[in-house]
């Protein structure tokens, strides 16, 4: 059985005062005074992360199983054509990938003593952007539904509203996971291994789509 090693916090230039009565190890304020990140990593974290991706995965790859054998059983199946907007709308969360490495890495700089004016902008601008791209997928779905194409117009037409709709409210949990990291870091108590674990899945989500996207285009 693997054990865990509890690190003790760092020291961030003045006495820490816990938020719980877990002897200090999870939650260290600062008084808003962040100086270094918490280098701790406390495995739930990670684990709970990695396991939901895991999961998403799966559901994904059973979606695409389930679109591939009923397109092979269903002679009038028709190509449908992906709405131009979800083109832009990969620009935006590749970018928002790229501000949230720049935040983390601007972050560390930070935490190591570098004076960096606003280093939670990026962090800002990866928000921004992921919103942008749920907006997005929302013009998308509008446009379908001008062409007069609905859920249960077509199966093709089913299986884009189910990919498309899903991976939305999942790019919402990250937006909602990148808001408690912003929030943490304004309070002082931004630990390192959840600013990890929320930029993990962010990444994934942008490989996700990635995915997806080249599934609907190739099979709808």
């Amino acid at each position: 059985m693997a054990t865990t090693v509890h690190e003790p916090p760092i020291d961030l230039g003045r006495t820490p005062r816990t938020t719980s009565g877990d002897g200090g190890r999870n939650n260290v304020t600062t008084g808003g005074d962040l100086k270094k990140l918490d280098n701790y990593s406390p495995p739930p974290a990670s684990t709970a992360v990695w396991v939901g991706i895991a999961a998403i995965t799966m559901s994904f790859f059973a979606f695409t199983s389930a679109l591939v054998v009923r397109k092979g059983g269903a002679p009038d199946w028709k190509h449908l054509t992906l709405p131009p907007i979800l083109y832009f709308n990969t620009v935006l969360l590749l970018i928002s990938s790229f501000t949230l490495q720049t935040a983390r890495k601007r972050i560390a700089l930070f935490m190591g003593g570098t004076k960096i004016s606003n280093p939670a902008f990026w962090l800002h601008a990866t928000m921004g952007l992921g919103l942008l791209f749920v907006a997005g997928q929302y013009i998308a779905w509008m446009q379908l539904r001008a062409q007069g194409l609905y859920i249960a117009t077509s199966p093709n037409s089913s299986f884009f509203y189910v990919f498309t709709t899903i991976h939305a409210l999942h790019v919402l949990g990250g937006l909602l996971g990148l808001g408690y990291v912003i929030r943490r870091f304004h309070k002082g108590i931004l630990r390192k291994s959840t600013l990890d674990a929320a930029s993990h899945y962010w990444h994934f989500m942008d490989v996700l789509w990635l995915y997806l996207l080249f599934v609907l285009w190739s099979k709808i």
